[in-house]
């Protein structure tokens, strides 16, 4: 017979210690890498008796991968990334990197993207393997590196050179879902079920270079910026996925309205300060992010480039960028740097029963619904082998926390309670998946 066990017991002390590895990612691989957090992670599972490998695909890139669990069903994949985007620590209250836990919270760059999840994971984990709780399903346990930046040095390496980690694998959980997000009086725990696609594009306008204080009807860094403008404003119509469609039936179902497209903005309100990010799951986006031009006053440059952050809903990536090239104009030339697909899963199966009965014997009043994320993951590369995957970090937030600003935000933190919360809903997941 298993021994009882508190999948709760270290969650706090091994996300503070994973805060304290710095691991960010700039994306120009110039960065600490993920081999310090890699080696923190393979050491505490080893420590449990579950066998870890890491596995660089480049230079400090580190991954994590182990195999764990019973012989019931097919394996399940549990994958986070061990990356953070950069902190600059004169802007924040605390050291960002300290991985202070005060007032309730936990500190730090990492604490709601992602290490907050890979505390959860290794927690319970931990705690099954010392207490003889083995999980009746196989997992596969992965902490990948880079995801901040696409994941072409972690995830994406793995599903190329290493495909055999995830045979068998048809299902998987990772991040960006969860979550709790109050409206009103009621907590609706948000699933991710489906993301947008990523278009990262290089604008670049060509005019004819010369002296500044001549008239250049043909100057590049005017094309330039009037291409930005027009994309950095347009207005993308609004366009509900299923996963959307569902989560706002939900919303307008508590408070008493019929959701159609037309009432999807005001729906979206409802649920406060996440509005900023749910807004942008009903229709593509499209940010100016970086300029470039010129190297002196006086001397108009023959080239100038900008950076786009574009987003596009399942289905729209031909139309997305169709439309980024029309709203540029003849003389720019549009180049996707990076390009990656969107996904939408059906919000259906055992795994999904299993979300929802752990969320639901936890917090029995609240709605479990699933919604598309406005961002990427490294769910993106899993597909490519086949493998559906749901965003499920589970959070049992305060209504009055503004938790979607604090990924990649200043001041980055987690509650204790909800850490605390997460690894016993995430426990009793394993159980039932």
């Amino acid at each position: 017979m298993p021994s009882a066990y508190d999948p709760a017991a270290e969650v706090v002390s091994l996300c503070s210690d994973l805060i304290r590895i710095d691991t960010s990612n700039d994306g120009t691989g110039h960065g600490p890498g993920e081999r310090g957090a890699a080696e923190y992670v393979a050491a505490k599972l080893d420590e449990v008796g579950i066998e870890a490998e890491i596995w660089e695909g480049r230079p400090g890139r580190a991954n994590v991968i182990a195999r764990w669990g019973g012989s019931l069903g097919d394996p399940l994949l549990l994958h986070g990334h061990l990356d953070v985007v950069p902190a600059e620590a004169a802007d924040w209250s605390v050291a960002p990197f300290a991985g202070e836990v005060a007032d309730g919270m936990v500190w730090g760059r990492g604490a709601v993207d992602m290490k907050d999840f890979n505390a959860m994971l290794l927690a319970s984990v931990r705690a099954r393997a010392q207490a003889g709780a083995v999980p009746k399903r196989p997992l596969v346990l992965c902490f990948t590196a880079d995801e901040e930046a696409g994941g072409m040095n972690g995830a994406a390496l793995l599903v190329d050179q290493r495909p055999e980690i995830f045979e068998g694998v048809s299902e998987a959980v990772g991040e960006v879902g969860g979550f709790s997000i109050t409206v009103r009086d009621r907590r609706f725990y948000l699933i991710e079920a489906a993301e947008k696609g990523m278009a990262w594009m290089r604008l670049t306008a060509t005019g004819t270079a010369g002296h500044g204080s001549m008239r250049h009807p043909d100057n590049a860094v005017t094309r330039l910026a009037e291409a930005v403008v027009r994309i950095g404003r347009h207005p993308w119509p609004v366009h509900l996925t299923e996963p959307m469609r569902v989560l706002l039936a939900a919303v307008g179902e508590y408070v008493g309205v019929e959701a159609t497209p037309d009432n999807a903005e005001e729906l979206i309100e409802e649920f406060g300060p996440a509005a900023r990010m749910l807004s942008a799951a009903i229709r593509n986006t499209a940010n100016p992010t970086m300029l470039s031009a010129g190297y002196k006053v006086n001397v108009v440059p023959g080239h100038a480039t900008a950076h786009v952050d574009g987003r596009f809903l399942p289905g729209l990536d031909a139309d997305f960028l169709s439309t980024v090239r029309t709203l540029a104009a003849d003389g720019i030339e549009v180049e996707p740097e990076t390009l990656q697909n969107a996904l939408e899963i059906p919000f259906t199966g055992r795994i999904v029963d299993a979300i929802t009965a752990s969320l639901l014997e936890a917090d029995p009043d609240s709605v479990v619904a699933p919604y598309l994320m406005s961002g990427g993951t490294d769910a993106k590369h899993f597909d490519r082998l086949g493998i559906r995957s749901f965003g499920f970090a589970p959070l049992r937030l305060p209504a009055d926390l503004d938790f979607t600003a604090l990924f990649h935000g200043v001041d980055e933190r987690v509650p204790v309670s909800s850490l605390e919360f997460g690894a016993r809903v995430f426990d009793r997941f394993l159980d039932l998946v």
